[in-house]
């Protein structure tokens, strides 16, 4: 019975200290990554500004190539709509552009579905550079109380900052073939 005691008070303080924890977490959380490509910033835009060619680089496609996607409102550019439904490692999820601005920013409403709600903004951020451009992928959003407490095990930025280096450098492979 001791032995049973100390185990629930144990674990009553675990429990306690990683809610603890969790509750100094930012209420946002926000992951950037960049990349210099050999090209100008117009080439890069007509690919990010275009959901149709999103699959060429993105770094989620493989986790379920029969992902059934739907593309709906405008062809390209504000107002277009791209929506995904796959197994459970790709999830469910919808984007829309929302802003669009020639060769320098594209602004995204990211709203995933499945497994997790979550509603984010993605931003891409061109800089010109001499014969070059720096692209700047961003995402953020609000942290609610049970993401504060995934992320006193792992953070948001090891989550998906591997993904946004890896579809960085494949759209970096496609645009400079």
């Amino acid at each position: 019975m001791a032995i049973f005691k100390t185990i629930l008070i144990i674990l009553v303080v675990l429990i306690t200290a990683v809610l603890a924890i969790a509750a100094t977490k930012p209420d946002e959380f926000r992951v950037q990554r960049q990349i210099n490509i050999k090209a100008p910033p117009e080439k890069i835009f007509s690919v990010l500004n275009d959901f149709h060619q999103f699959d060429a680089w993105s770094p989620w496609k493989k986790l379920d190539p029969a992902m059934k996607l739907t593309f709906s409102g405008a062809e390209k550019g504000k107002g277009a709509i791209y929506h995904w439904a796959g197994n459970d490692k790709a999830g469910e999820g919808r984007m829309e552009i929302l802003q669009s601005t020639a060769s320098s920013k594209i602004v995204i409403k990211l709203d995933f579905i499945k497994p997790f709600e979550g509603n984010n903004i993605t931003e891409y951020i061109l800089q010109p550079q001499a014969d070059s451009t720096t692209l700047s992928w961003v995402m953020y959003g609000p942290s609610p109380f049970i993401s504060k407490i995934m992320q006193v095990f792992v953070s948001m930025d090891s989550l998906i900052g591997k993904d946004f280096e890896e579809g960085l450098v494949n759209l970096k492979a496609l645009i400079e073939k």
